[in-house]
């Protein structure tokens, strides 16, 4: 290969900035370091091979010369210290390319290391042999007696994430150079910040990048970080104030959400009632609600969002339950419409499985209005449904939906109310974060009578324990779920699946009936598989996480969770909600497939703890907020610097002072600026794309 196909195939290192994303200044100011290494200042006598280094000397001798016919040039300095009896080598290697490859290149570094020049050299020691001394591969800098005084103790370098045909040298070089050509103007006000003691932000970006020391970086970081806070929670406010204005307020008659709590076997909790009077107090403004209800495993979403959708009916509108899965629409359906038909009303259910006949039959009566409430899956916001009036949408799980799917739903009315639920526990640090543009309600209290689940972990070689609980609740008429992460077994894996599972506790339970259910069988095997269970005709359901979200049958009183540490904490707390659901005692083991300490400590958090609030903070803690939820599935904000564990404080000024930001609005100094910066960062762009109105 010729020198100049090489110089062809490596990108320069403008190409390798854009393959970054860095095509400005301002890119450049916000590629924030991925870590800063701590250089010591130290004399060539004290060098020791494995540390990192700046040290200082004069030039001896400096060469360059070609290598690997010619693909690679390497320059080479030979530096001693004042007494001339410590030597040092310092190398580089460049790939053969401009500026590297031209005479006047060459001559101008024969120039700048002539014989005898001060140098700074800065990088790791090495031991080399073949030089018979000490060497370092790094960066030589030439320096003025008069400068040394200047040369710091100790050095905070910065390390950044690179791209092919990009060095560190060249980074750190392109970012000292936006720091001075680039001018700043701080859209937070200088009283504000001074308030609460923020950085100057042209101050904070130079010292991400270059901290004189370890207070300047920490109070650099702490700007920088209380931005990313700030604009995220500005946009989401901005986003807020999208949502059109209804014309008048309406008027609620709660006559029939009445009758419908009167008919109820049971009273509704105090945090049932709390956040039941919230919400109807949002039906009664002057814009369309959104409000997301978190309750822990088995705390009463549902009757909470039915009573809601009965204070739209009585007005005259439709409203729509949505689910992610056809088995919990059935479900909720079954319910739904054991409630509503003592009042006189209709309730329908839609799946992608209802029959061509049935569909055209519901359809014709929901845009008739002779359907009062609509149960279904995805398939309710599908182009051929629409309704009479639909006042009111409810979400199950929402973050199972995707905002395309909300959306088709959302439009499908004039400016209906929304209503989102959830049982997956969101920490309440990540819920500030996501859902400020929403309103939040927390049903933190479960229904009397609830017993606490002994949960406990158990080894693969302790199956003996788990076959003793089970024949003891068996025999009593109780039943139980085992659910595993596979649905078949693989040759590359040593996890047991649900059919080889099956097979076991047939075997080790002959006298009672095993069932299986898992995502891969059809909807209506699921919906058999299910239905056996519910009406006692199975006692042991054998599954996957598939039952992990809405399935209600009280007397199944064992969870067992083979490979339990295959799954994230929040999911185990939901998966040991199903049982625990009567006045019963009830029971979760979690078989430790791994037996590591790490997943020991995990399993040990649901021992311990039966809060989903409280496992969903230690789950942040143990595996960050992307894993907790998923970046793409919840819409958990990426950040550069930001950690939601460590910053909590932080993003709660942040969320203070972008809710101050927003109610001034234009009046208050530097608003465009703010508005600028945000749409810059992205924030407020899909902010907008992602409303609900939009």
């Amino acid at each position: 290969m010729t020198s100049t196909q090489t110089q062809r195939k490596t990108p320069t290192p403008d190409a390798a900035l854009a393959k970054l994303g860095l095509t400005t200044d301002l890119d450049l100011l916000h590629h924030y370091p991925k870590q800063h290494q701590v250089i010591h200042r130290r004399k060539l006598a004290d060098l020791q091979p494995g540390e990192t280094v700046i040290t200082m000397g004069r030039v001896v001798r400096h060469s360059i010369k070609d290598a690997k016919g010619g693909q690679l040039i390497v320059q080479t300095w030979v530096i001693r210290d004042k007494t001339g009896r410590h030597r040092l080598v310092c190398t580089q290697f460049h790939k053969a390319r401009l500026p590297y490859t031209s005479a006047q290149w060459r001559q101008q570094q024969g120039q700048t290391y002539a014989q005898g020049q001060l140098v700074t050299v800065t990088g790791p020691v090495h031991h080399d042999s073949y030089v018979g001394g000490l060497t370092i591969k790094g960066d030589v800098v030439p320096i003025r007696p008069k400068s040394i005084s200047t040369i710091p103790k100790r050095v905070l370098n910065p390390v950044y994430r690179l791209s092919k045909g990009l060095d560190m040298q060249t980074l750190q070089g392109r970012i000292r150079e936006a720091l001075q050509r680039t001018p700043l103007h701080d859209p937070i006000p200088a009283k504000f910040r001074q308030r609460h003691h923020l950085m100057e932000l042209s101050e904070a970006l130079a010292h991400i990048h270059f901290p004189p020391d370890d207070g300047q970086l920490e109070a650099a970081r702490r700007r920088l970080v209380f931005d990313e806070f700030f604009y995220l929670q500005m946009a989401l406010l901005l986003r807020r104030g999208q949502v059109p204005q209804r014309v008048k307020p309406q008027n609620l008659s709660r006559s029939l959400v009445e009758r419908f709590k009167a008919n109820l076997p049971f009273a509704l909790t105090g945090a049932q009632r709390c956040t039941l009077s919230q919400i109807l107090d949002d039906l009664t403004q002057t814009f369309p609600m959104n409000r997301l209800v978190q309750g822990d495993v088995g705390s009463g979403k549902t009757v909470v969002a039915v009573a809601a959708c009965l204070a739209v009916i009585e007005q005259g509108h439709q409203a729509a339950l949505m689910v992610p899965t056809e088995t919990l629409a059935q479900q909720h359906y079954a319910k739904v419409k054991a409630w509503l038909e003592p009042l006189g009303l209709k309730t329908a259910l839609l799946t992608g499985h209802t029959s061509t006949k049935e569909r055209r039959i519901l359809l014709s009566e929901l845009w008739l209005g002779r359907i009062h409430l609509m149960v279904g899956t995805h398939a309710l916001s599908s182009t051929a449904v629409q309704y009479a009036d639909l006042g009111l949408v409810v979400i199950d799980e929402q973050h199972r939906f995707g905002v395309k799917q909300r959306n088709a739903l959302l439009k499908k009315g004039p400016n209906p109310h929304l209503l989102s639920l959830t049982a997956t526990p969101i920490p309440r640090t990540l819920a500030l974060a996501m859902h400020q543009d929403m309103d939040v309600s927390l049903i933190d209290e479960l229904p009397p009578g609830r017993l606490p689940i002994v949960t406990q972990v158990l080894t693969q070689d302790q199956s003996h324990q788990i076959h003793r609980l089970l024949d003891s609740q068996l025999a009593q008429g109780f039943q139980a779920y085992v659910v595993l992460p596979l649905v078949k077994d693989t040759d590359n894996s040593e996890m047991r699946s649900v059919e080889t599972a099956l097979d076991t506790y047939q075997r080790a339970f002959p006298e009672y009936q095993v069932g299986m259910l898992h995502g891969q069988m059809s909807s209506a095997a699921q919906t058999e598989a299910l239905e056996a269970f519910r009406t006692g005709q199975t006692d042991i359901l054998i599954a996957t996480s598939v039952i992990e979200v809405g399935v209600d049958v009280p007397n199944a009183t064992v969870m067992v969770v083979e490979q339990a540490e295959r799954f994230g904490l929040a999911q185990l707390h939901q998966l040991r909600g199903r049982v625990g659901r009567s006045d019963h005692p009830s029971y979760c083991i979690l078989v430790d497939g791994a037996e590591t300490a790490a997943s020991a400590e995990r399993l040990q958090v649901l021992v311990q703890h039966q809060d989903g609030f409280t496992i969903a903070e230690a789950d942040l803690k143990l595996r960050g907020a992307g894993d907790v939820l998923g970046h793409k599935q919840a819409g958990v904000p990426k950040f550069a610097l930001a950690d939601l564990m460590r910053d909590q404080a932080l993003l709660k000024l942040a969320h203070t002072a972008a809710r101050s930001a927003v109610n001034q609005g234009a009046r208050l100094k530097g608003w465009n600026r703010m508005v600028t910066e945000a749409q810059r960062r992205e924030h407020l762009e899909k902010a907008l794309r992602h409303t609900h109105l939009n």
